[in-house]
């Protein structure tokens, strides 16, 4: 039986599938799960999943008797999308860096193979110091082509090949570019959950129960705040900036996040509104 004292069958039946229908959804998100969204735009699936549950959010007729239920799984989901999106954001960021390292590693190493090539001033110095920059199989192509007295020999060609190659894959950073993508798909199906339930869930009044419990977390940081300040001296943080650390601080701000805006090239904007 429901806990929302809503005595329509058809209601609790819904309640139940919209539970359902919310951890389909989590389990398409957790990134240990073996099936997880790919392409967002592709998915009808995760699309259908996302609508019913929004639907189901604007057009509950009677929003004071909400079910808790589904209410704390609706909040919980986007919390989770929430903070899947900022690790996924992490990730983006650390392979932005990483590929700018290898695009300044090819231009070091092209600097580095016509130095030696042309036997410029130095060129015995910087193949020494290759070994500090570049890989084991790349410094002893160098040194092959360092000690080559005859260009045309099949082990100069071979090495300059190799170097070249290596080159290229700096530059193009292929495997970075697939990873990034994967991300990106990944956010904007993340992003897609923030604007179309986080939204839809502002029109629910907070159940008893999580404000119950979020009164019960204020009072305990209220009382832990009284025993620091009988403790101590030192400068402490106002209440209200521990309240927004509670449920309560939280729930706001993610019923209200309804996109996530990142200073990154090539990052997913989500849904406009």
């Amino acid at each position: 039986m429901s806990r929302s004292g809503i005595v329509n069958v058809r209601m609790v039946i819904t309640e139940e599938k919209i539970l359902s229908n919310i951890d389909k959804i989590q389990k398409l998100i957790n990134p240990k799960s073996k099936k997880q969204i790919i392409q967002l735009d592709d998915d009808a699936y995760f699309k259908d999943l996302i609508e019913s549950i929004k639907t189901y959010l604007i057009e509950y007729p009677k929003k004071k008797n909400f079910p808790p239920s589904v209410y704390k799984a609706s909040y919980q989901l986007v919390e989770f999308a929430t903070n899947q999106f900022e690790e996924n954001t992490k990730k983006i960021e650390e392979l932005i860096r990483q590929r700018e390292a290898n695009i300044a590693m090819a231009g070091k190493l092209k600097e580095t193979l016509d130095t030696i090539q042309e036997k410029e001033e130095g060129w015995k110095n910087t193949l020494k110091e290759a070994s500090n920059n570049f890989s084991e199989d790349i410094v002893e192509a160098l040194g092959i082509v360092g000690r080559a007295k005859n260009k045309e020999t099949q082990n100069y060609q071979d090495a300059v090949k190799l170097i070249n190659a290596r080159i290229v894959n700096l530059e193009s950073n292929l495997h970075i570019e697939i990873d990034m993508e994967r991300i990106e798909d990944r956010s904007k199906a993340l992003s897609y959950i923030g604007i179309e339930i986080a939204d839809a869930l502002k029109l629910i009044p907070t159940p008893v129960e999580e404000v119950k419990e979020a009164v019960e977390e204020i009072e305990e940081v209220v009382e832990q705040q009284n025993y620091v300040q009988e403790t101590t001296f030192e400068v402490k943080p106002s209440l209200w900036q521990k309240i927004k650390e509670s449920k309560i601080g939280r729930a706001l701000r993610y019923a209200f996040r309804i996109r996530i805006v990142l200073d990154v090239p090539a990052l997913p904007e989500g849904k406009k509104q």
